[in-house]
This record gives C-alpha cells, sequence and structure tokens, in this order.
C-alpha cells in the first residue's frame, strides 16, 4: 500500500491534477479578497527598476503569481527539486509563472540539489529582462535570509525588492516555514518598502549588512501586511514560530 502511495504520488497524472486544483483554489482566493496595496503606487515605485530580485519570506508564497498584471511584470520563480516542488512548479506555470529548478542550500548540498545551476540560471534570467521570484530565508532557518541572495543581487547588479502579501482568513501549518495557507471572503495586503541594491564590488562586511537589512525589511513588510488585514498578532507568531 505504501508502495501504491508513493507511485501515485509521483506519477505525473497526480502531479498534474493537483496542481490543477491548486492553481485554481489560488484564483479564487485572489478574487475573493479585498486586496490593499502599501505603498498604493508600489506598482508606479517598482517598474522603473524591472527586471528585480522579488523576496519573500518562506511559506508566504501562494498569492505571488497574481502581482504579475502587465507583460513588463514577466517573471520566473525559483522552485526547489523536492517532489512537493513539482506541485508548485505546475501550480505557477498555469498561472503565468516560468519556473527555476534549484536549491537555496549551502554547502554540498548546494551541488548536489541544483544550487549552482540555478543561481547560474537566475543571473540569465535577470539578463534577459524577466524578474525573479525566490524565498529569501535559508532553508531549514525561517526568517533567516541567506547571503546566496545578497550574492545573486551582486552578481546581476539588479535591485532586491522584499515585499509581503497577508490575508486576514488563513490557516497557518507547524512546519518549519510556518507555511501559510490563505483562505477566501477576506481582505488581503501586499506591502513593499524599497528597493536594496548590491554594488558589485561589495566585500563580506557589507554584504553582510545588507543581508541584515533585507532580513529586517521583510519582517517590516511582514507587520505591516498583517497589520493591514487586522491581523497584527499574525506576523509575530510566524517569526516567534508559537502554534
Amino acid at each position: 500500500m505504501k508502495k501504491l502511495l508513493r507511485n501515485t504520488l509521483r506519477s505525473r497524472w497526480f502531479q498534474r491534477a493537483a496542481g490543477f486544483l491548486v492553481a485554481e483554489y489560488l484564483r479564487l482566493v485572489w478574487r475573493t479578497n479585498r486586496m490593499s496595496f502599501d505603498p498604493p503606487e508600489i506598482y508606479a515605485q517598482v517598474e522603473p527598476q524591472m527586471p528585480a530580485i522579488l523576496v519573500f519570506w518562506h511559506g508566504q508564497h501562494f498569492l505571488t503569481p497574481f502581482i504579475k498584471t502587465k507583460e513588463i511584470h514577466r517573471a520566473k520563480v525559483l522552485i526547489s527539486l523536492h517532489r512537493d516542488g513539482e506541485f508548485n512548479a505546475l501550480a505557477a506555470e498555469r498561472l503565468g509563472i516560468g519556473t527555476i529548478r534549484g536549491s537555496g542550500d549551502h554547502g554540498s548540498a548546494f551541488h548536489r540539489k541544483g544550487g549552482v545551476r540555478a543561481f547560474m540560471e537566475m543571473v540569465r534570467t535577470l539578463e534577459e529582462g524577466y524578474n525573479v521570484a525566490l524565498t529569501a530565508d535559508v532553508p531549514k532557518r525561517a526568517r533567516v535570509v541567506g547571503l546566496g541572495l545578497i550574492k545573486l543581487a551582486r552578481e546581476s547588479g539588479r535591485p532586491i525588492m522584499p515585499f509581503a502579501m497577508a490575508t486576514s482568513r488563513f490557516i497557518q501549518l507547524k512546519n518549519w516555514d510556518r507555511t501559510t495557507i490563505n483562505l477566501p471572503f477576506g481582505r488581503g495586503a501586499v506591502v513593499g518598502i524599497e528597493a536594496i541594491f548590491v554594488p558589485p564590488d561589495a566585500d563580506a562586511e557589507t554584504m553582510e549588512k545588507l543581508r541584515a537589512k533585507v532580513e529586517a525589511t521583510l519582517n517590516e513588510t511582514t507587520d505591516r501586511a498583517y497589520a493591514r488585514v487586522g491581523r497584527p498578532e499574525a506576523a509575530r507568531l510566524e517569526q516567534a514560530g508559537d502554534g
């Protein structure tokens, strides 16, 4: 029975069906939440600086495809090679977002999980005029920004744009990244504060300062997003890892 279940989960037809259902559910969530933007002119601020590196905390990614509203917003998202990532990749592609498969892991796993290849593909993607969207935290270490993101900005010369998305109705899982499953029929918010540039000659000290700045900015955007939807306590619960 376990083998049958494992084979079913890995089968292409099941993954496509799951990706379709996830995409259509997220479309329902987006359409039935009253969305607000902070600042209101957020698109006018972001568009002149595209292509950009759009970053958000792990576990807050489900609604990000819907911020793409124009052709110039074209984007690709980094998704892991794990089986769960396959569902996410198929859902993203159905929602009009390209995918880059790989991992942000450090150490030996960085090579094993396609990290080097994914890094180079992200650089090429930005050179081709696509935005790149990815989670900022180090795998298995929620709310800690990894240096790989800073290296990508230094190598590509493109700005990092931290943002957060939240809905007033959600289910929060008790896994390592506090994954938020957004629910329909509520309020939603998209919050972005500023672009962060990494100089091409940034040394280790500068990169660490900018890494900490991205981390602090993401925490602030998350606080503001949940405050806008009337759930300010939710941001603290995410960062604390409480239930």
